[in-house]
């Protein structure tokens, strides 16, 4: 008899991954340190450090941008959890998917912030304020997602470029929208 206390119906532990496998988006069961796992993982580090920039976000600004990147990291972290043989059933579903307006509207966005030229006089040295070094943090947790999105070429799973355009210009903006707050 166990001295666990009982389960509700609905749990959101499942104990199906205390062998240290986790599933992909359609079931493929693979090991927690699968490259496609530590990609999903590294987005998913991305969209939580995105919702602790905009809780740090000064009263009157609008967090609708980072919100939006929030939702597409969601579709983002869907289509990279597919195994390759999933990818066809993946891009036919109902699932949202980056697309190139996506791309399009951060552009704009980078645009946008450098025509308002920040202040910033060579490498910037975060922590100026909570909301600049929230915005770091969110950059470099973009910049590691990068980098294991792009690795997973290595391990036979196709990205779509656009995914890794997406997703340097997401921590261009970041970068550009924390020397911007080391003005506030």
């Amino acid at each position: 008899m166990s001295d666990l206390p009982p389960r509700p119906a609905r749990s959101i532990a499942t104990r199906t991954g205390d062998n240290g496998s986790t599933s992909l988006l359609y079931g493929q069961r693979v090991p927690k340190d699968h490259p496609q796992i530590e990609a999903v993982g590294a987005l998913d580090e991305l969209n939580a450090a995105l919702g602790f920039a905009k809780a740090t976000q000064p009263t009157g600004r609008d967090k609708a941008e980072l919100e939006r990147i929030q939702q597409e990291l969601v579709a983002f972290m869907g289509e990279i959890a597919c195994a390759e043989t999933d990818t066809a059933r993946h891009a036919d579903s109902k699932f949202s998917k980056i697309d190139d307006a996506a791309l399009t509207r951060v552009d704009s966005a980078v645009a946008a912030i450098e025509a308002r030229q920040p202040k910033f006089d060579g490498w910037a040295t975060p922590g100026a304020n909570l909301h600049a070094a929230a915005l770091d943090l969110a950059r470099t947790a973009a910049r590691r997602a990068e980098r294991r999105v792009v690795g997973l070429a290595a391990h036979g799973k196709i990205v779509r470029p656009l995914l890794v355009q997406y997703l340097n210009r997401v921590s261009d903006m970041l970068w550009l929208l924390a020397r911007e707050a080391e003005s506030d």
